[in-house]
């Protein structure tokens, strides 16, 4: 598919869902976004992990139920390629067990096809900003999921500066830009980010992210 000639500044968007008339209706609507620019379409999981390999776009709309490789699946498989786009997931498929797997895979947002066209675009915004984001709905169930006293226990393990660095990493903070904030140097900071995913048993920075939001320790 053609890319747009609209250059700049916009967010470069990759629209990928099984549904013809889902994408459809995200193009129509994402093109009159004037900082957003759909560069290509998918059908399934594996057309847009090569899409997304050939066309570079800053955000994936990634769809979680499609045939053949599944958005889980599209997920680990963009991982692999180590691909700069942050994922946000946008599906209809609303089962709670759904969310954790897709977060865990390496998603950045997770919400539901229902949302509000405007909110959308401001979680395309928010996303490509380095930010992690769950439609209220979504981060209601992550929240039901959590085992009672656990996250409260887990939280204590954690230094203030444990703390503080945490936060500025679920504001979508670097190394380097929470190491200015803080002023530390870079080195500090990655031992405490290696701290912190030990302490609470965490895979990566998305993962720490989402638990802080979790738990309230959001800045």
């Amino acid at each position: 598919m053609a890319e747009s000639g609209r250059t700049g500044g916009a967010v470069r968007v990759l629209l990928v869902d099984d549904h013809q008339v889902v994408r459809r209706g995200l193009r129509t609507f994402l093109e009159v976004q004037d900082d957003i620019e759909v560069v290509g379409e998918a059908a399934d999981g594996a057309e847009g992990v090569a899409r997304a390999a050939e066309l570079r776009p800053d955000v994936v709309l990634l769809d979680v139920r499609m045939p053949g490789m599944d958005g889980i699946e599209a997920l680990r498989a963009l991982r692999e390629q180590q691909s700069p786009a942050r994922v946000l997931v946008v599906t209809s498929f609303t089962e709670q067990r759904t969310v954790v797997p897709a977060l865990r895979a390496g998603a950045a947002g997770y919400m539901y096809k229902d949302v509000d066209p405007e909110a959308l675009a401001a979680a395309i915004r928010s996303v490509h900003a380095g930010h992690v984001l769950l439609q209220a709905e979504v981060a209601e169930a992550l929240l039901a999921q959590e085992d009672s006293g656990g996250g409260t226990v887990r939280a204590g393990s954690l230094t203030e500066r444990e703390r503080e660095v945490l936060g500025l990493i679920a504001d979508g903070r670097s190394n380097r830009e929470i190491a200015r904030a803080l002023v530390l140097s870079e080195k500090t900071v990655k031992t405490h980010v290696s701290n912190i995913l030990m302490k609470l048993d965490l895979a990566d920075r998305t993962q720490a992210a989402l638990w802080a939001v979790r738990h309230g320790l959001t800045r």
